[in-house]
């Protein structure tokens, strides 16, 4: 009560207003909190960033088949068909290998084996991913939705492929080749040869350097009894052979500007790209793998990019 006039004090209102509320919002924000995590290891598993790998020359093939920019709605269902089959292909790979990465000490602790992920959760997201890209193939043509099933064939049976054979890194070189005669198809409704000189270029650029990311797998992948090019021949052919493959990737190049008539800027960017490439080659031996990630991650993503750049300016100064 008020020592002054007798009556009782107000009843101040507790926040929050019971235990089982504060209860309700604390499982609310831990429940939040599990999800993001799941997103960032999802995410992380998939590594989304590296879908600069084949989108630049994706969107190299878009600006080349619409002489410049095409419309937007056309824009976006390019990117979103690259980034959600790229998403399908890296979650369907660790989903199938999850056995194979626990018992390689370099992959023990991938999402599956170290238990963040499960397996029936990766699974769907596959499925969540592959959705989304035949979605994008339906908004985009009909020729792109009807190849769609042949593309997550070639995307999701690359996985298989170092089960049976050597040459499984032409599977993955695959995978990244077919971005631009996707692209091309997506914005022209068909399918122009020209535009197979690139992807056989991106076939060969991608596949040489998963030969060398293998090298990090040569001991493993004898025990493991899985196939590859430096498990069958030894490491130092295997660096040959991609050496081999990026010089073969370089000509193509030439063949891809010839065809398509570049200018001064288009060659300078293949100037660029073997410059890079012989930069990347300088960093690695079979003897000295510690900067195969910078070479393998960091540098490709340049090499795409800057090629990208290149030929965008060189068709924006021919117009």
């Amino acid at each position: 009560m008020s020592p002054a006039s007798g009556r009782p004090l107000p009843q101040t209102v507790p926040w929050p207003k019971s235990e089982q509320q504060a209860l309700d919002w604390e499982q609310v924000i831990h429940a939040m909190a599990g999800i993001l995590n799941k997103i960032g290891t999802t995410l992380e598993m998939i590594k989304w960033e590296h879908s600069i790998f084949a989108l630049p020359f994706a969107l190299t093939a878009m600006l080349l088949a619409a002489g410049g920019l095409p419309g937007w709605h056309t824009v976006a269902w390019i990117v979103v068909a690259m980034v959600s089959a790229r998403s399908a292909a890296m979650a369907f790979n660790r989903w199938a290998d999850a056995d194979l990465d626990a018992e390689n000490p370099r992959t023990q602790k991938r999402a599956i084996p170290a238990g963040m992920l499960s397996k029936q959760f990766v699974l769907g997201f596959t499925c969540l991913a592959v959705a989304v890209f035949l979605v994008a193939a339906a908004e985009l043509n009909r020729l792109t939705l009807e190849l769609a099933p042949v593309a997550l064939i070639v995307l999701l049976g690359y996985s298989y492929l170092k089960r049976v054979t050597r040459w499984s890194h032409l599977g993955l070189g695959l995978a990244l080749g077919l971005a631009p005669a996707a692209a091309w198809i997506a914005v022209r409704g068909s399918l122009d040869p020209r535009i197979l000189v690139l992807s056989a270029a991106v076939t060969l650029w991608a596949g040489g350097f998963d030969v060398l990311y293998a090298c990090q797998d040569y001991e493993h992948d004898r025990v493991a009894g899985l196939h590859s090019l430096p498990q069958a021949s030894g490491p130092d052919a295997a660096f040959w052979t991609a050496r081999a493959m990026h010089l073969a990737m370089l000509a193509l190049l030439v063949w891809f500007g010839k065809l398509f008539s570049f200018g001064l800027t288009g060659w300078l960017g293949v100037v660029a790209v073997g410059l890079l490439l012989a930069y990347e080659h300088s960093i690695v031996s079979p003897r000295d793998l510690r900067r195969l990630n910078a070479a393998f991650f960091t540098m490709n993503g340049v090499i795409a990019m800057v090629f990208l750049g290149f030929v965008t300016a060189d068709l924006w100064m021919r117009r």
